[in-house]
């Protein structure tokens, strides 16, 4: 418990970890894990020595705003404590209690920049690792197992056109971008018609600027859109660019695909029985959101799901916190797991 306090206390938005990281390393080695900071500040603790190679990917970034750790009736509130310090700091509580298996070994990663675009840590340890099964430290819930992750495209709008007064005929370059970004969405809408929550196209608008010098009006806007499995990102641009033909130029960038793992593998089945023996029913989760899961799973091609204490709704919100007794149910969890032969 009191590693998962002092790891949040360690404030560490994406691209200042390294305070973080190093607290990490030295409770790590402390509990019994070979600790070590990689080429791109990522911590790494190790148990184990064989063949079978058991990653736990987790993040030890998070989104900015600090909140100051506090323990009050069973939950810890803190910043990171759901996204993503509990199922980093369960990682190593887990590992560092699990009786090895012989030929077995667990590493556990706390990737930077997780919550940033580059994904930075998650893309050094692609090529670094072949893994026999992977776990992602991300909240499911203790009971929950999350076998996906929808992916995402940013999605920008740039135009301009000559000033003029605003009681000028024609419409203004910010009413065009406006109409332009309903267009968008009445597209997802058609596309979506039918489709379950995990296979929609999902728009999201983050930022819409206008500025003028006085002779030239701008418009800006920033968004991205949500993809489901076997989305055709060059249809999706061309669709996006067609709608702003002849006065605005629409492009896609930054495309992480959607990924979603097997349920029929020895992880999956050894995670299930694990949570049963904890005296709860488990239940299977798709996600709407991305993680290092889109980035490594691909590459890695192991079985893999994501799981880890907290309530995922809680994710970057002012309030967040994690339940403490949810927190060390899941590190039982994922002791038992280590404890079970996946390689």
């Amino acid at each position: 418990m009191a590693l998962l306090r002092d790891l949040c206390g360690a404030y560490s938005p994406s691209g200042e970890e390294a305070e973080a990281v190093a607290l990490l390393a030295e409770r790590a080695a402390a509990a019994g894990l070979s600790t070590s900071i990689d080429g791109a500040g990522n911590f790494i603790g190790e148990r184990g020595n064989g063949p079978a190679t058991v990653v736990l990917l987790g993040h030890i970034d998070t989104v900015e705003g600090f909140i100051s750790p506090t323990i009050a009736d069973g939950r810890l509130q803190a910043r990171g404590a759901v996204d993503a310090k509990g199922p980093l700091a369960a990682f190593v509580a887990a590992t560092s209690r699990a009786v090895i298996p012989e030929g077995v070994k667990v590493v556990v990663i706390g990737a930077v920049e997780e919550e940033a675009a580059s994904s930075k840590g998650a893309r050094y340890v692609c090529n670094r690792y072949a893994p026999t099964a992977t776990i992602i430290g991300e909240p499911s819930g203790t009971s929950g197992i999350t076998l996906g992750y929808k992916g995402r495209v940013g999605l920008t709008l740039v135009a301009q056109q000559p000033h003029a007064h605003t009681a000028a005929e024609g419409r203004s370059i910010a009413a065009l971008a406006a109409a332009w970004w309903t267009r968008v969405e009445e597209y997802c809408d058609r596309r979506n018609h039918n489709h379950r929550t995990f296979d929609r196209l999902d728009p999201h608008l983050a930022e819409f600027h206008t500025s003028t010098d006085g002779f030239t009006d701008r418009v800006d806007v920033r968004g991205s859109l949500r993809l489901p499995p076997e989305a055709d990102v060059d249809e999706l641009h061309r669709r996006v660019a067609e709608l702003a033909a002849n006065w605005g130029d629409a492009s896609l960038s930054g495309h992480l695909p959607a990924f979603r793992s097997d349920r029929k593998t020895k992880l999956v089945g050894a995670m299930i029985r694990a949570i049963r023996e904890d005296s709860r029913e488990p239940t299977f989760k798709l996600k709407t959101g991305t993680s290092d899961m889109n980035v490594v799973g691909p590459v890695w091609q192991c079985p893999i799901v994501a799981y880890g204490p907290g309530d995922s709704r809680l994710d970057h919100a002012p309030d967040e916190h994690i339940v403490l007794d949810e927190y060390l149910a899941a590190v039982r969890v994922l002791t038992r797991t280590i404890v079970s032969r996946l390689g």
